[in-house]
């Protein structure tokens, strides 16, 4: 399984942006499906996840900025940002999770699959 993430660029602040992640993968709709990022010198840090059942999850960082969703016949996990923050500014990584856990995907380490990373640069 291979993740094609795409979509960044270069915004102003309080601009919107979409990131696309494609899978190369039938069984998409079984992974859950997750967005990092990592700016320079910081720790890759978790953004949302959707859920495999549907369900959604933010940081607070972004909670009520970004929306996580998922096209299940295009194997394409989104996130729309909206009202970007220069602080908004990283490399987006998203990821998927093949094994099934209770709980616990704010956490990279229950990811199996990582895509490039796409670079999101918010200016002031």
């Amino acid at each position: 399984v291979q993740l094609q993430a795409s979509g960044g660029g270069l915004v102003q602040a309080g601009d919107s942006l979409r990131l696309s992640c494609s899978a190369s993968t039938r069984t998409f709709s079984s992974f859950a499906m997750g967005w990092f990022r990592q700016a320079p010198g910081k720790e890759r840090e978790f953004v949302a996840y959707s859920w495999s059942g549907g369900s959604t999850y933010y940081s607070d960082s972004v909670k009520g900025r970004f929306t996580i969703s998922r096209d299940n016949v295009k194997n394409t996990v989104y996130l729309q940002m909206k009202s970007l923050k220069p602080e908004d500014t990283a490399v987006y990584y998203c990821a998927a999770a093949v094994r099934l856990y209770s709980g616990g995907y704010y956490l990279p380490s229950k990811y199996d699959i990582w895509g490039q990373g796409t670079l999101v640069t918010v200016s002031s």
